[in-house]
């Protein structure tokens, strides 16, 4: 028995998939670019420290309040019902789930009036190097489930820059945190070369991350052009082998088996 005479559910995408992910992408890019260029950029952290935050280990808890501040800036957006964005839904998920944020646009399709991403957002510091570099992004079998089940399925990673200064608060004579987004990408996950693309077997069935975020090339493909990809860097881990695929395979109803 062999990965290649398998018999697979081969998830089959809609015709306007690439049309989807480049309006949402492009669409999410705008947003945070006119925030930025709005000057709602900033997150502000009172404490009661006489010299502000540590700034050399800013980068640890700098990704909550990112995340937060994404979500916000998207609920903004959504509470004016005719936005030029179109977007029409944001539902901020739950800890544990793959992403941090789902979104709803209106866009008119064929058989469809709208188009929904799953968002997940990594937040790395312009000054300080190396930082967030190389995310993880979610386990190996849980998304190639999720692309399995919804051949459609968008997921989304935007990458949001960040730095981080001081400012003595003139009321308090305290030391606020600044926390200001500079810079932003948004790549959806399945289109990412896959030279960006690696696997790490440490954590459950293994975590799928992208080598350097700030640095991506897109290449089209299809769902279960993606899939294989998937496939074809968990077996190439030296820490696994076809029997665990095989398990994953029939545990996650990938492949089809006789009765």
């Amino acid at each position: 028995m062999t990965y290649e005479n398998q018999t697979f559910k081969i998830p089959k995408e809609a015709d306007d998939y690439l049309e989807c992910s480049a309006f949402v992408t492009t669409s999410i890019e705008s947003i945070i670019k006119d925030a930025i260029d709005a000057g709602e950029n900033k997150i502000v952290i009172n404490t009661n420290l006489t010299l502000g935050l540590p700034m050399e280990n800013i980068n640890k808890i700098a990704g909550p309040f990112v995340e937060a501040w994404a979500s916000q800036t998207f609920v903004k957006i959504n509470q004016d019902r005719v936005n030029k964005y179109e977007l029409i839904h944001v539902e901020a998920v739950e800890r544990l789930h793959m992403a941090d944020v789902i979104l709803q646009f209106r866009k008119q399709r064929r058989v469809d009036s709208g188009v929904t991403a799953e968002v997940d957002v990594k937040a790395t510091a312009e000054d300080i190097k190396g930082s967030g570099k190389s995310p993880n992004i979610t386990s190996y079998a849980r998304i190639r489930t999720a692309y399995v089940k919804d051949p459609d399925y968008l997921f989304v990673i935007l990458s949001l820059k960040h730095r981080v200064y001081s400012t003595r608060n003139e009321h308090t004579g305290l030391m606020d945190g600044i926390m200001e987004i500079v810079d932003y990408n948004a790549y959806d996950l399945k289109l990412l070369s896959i030279k960006d693309i690696s696997y790490n077997p440490a954590l459950g069935t293994g975590q799928i991350q992208i080598r350097d975020i700030h640095y991506v090339e897109i290449e089209n493909r299809t769902t279960w052009e993606f899939c294989q990809l998937l496939d074809r860097k968990y077996l190439r881990s030296a820490r696994r082998d076809f029997d665990q695929w095989l398990d994953l395979a029939r545990k996650n109803g990938w492949i089809k088996e006789d009765v």
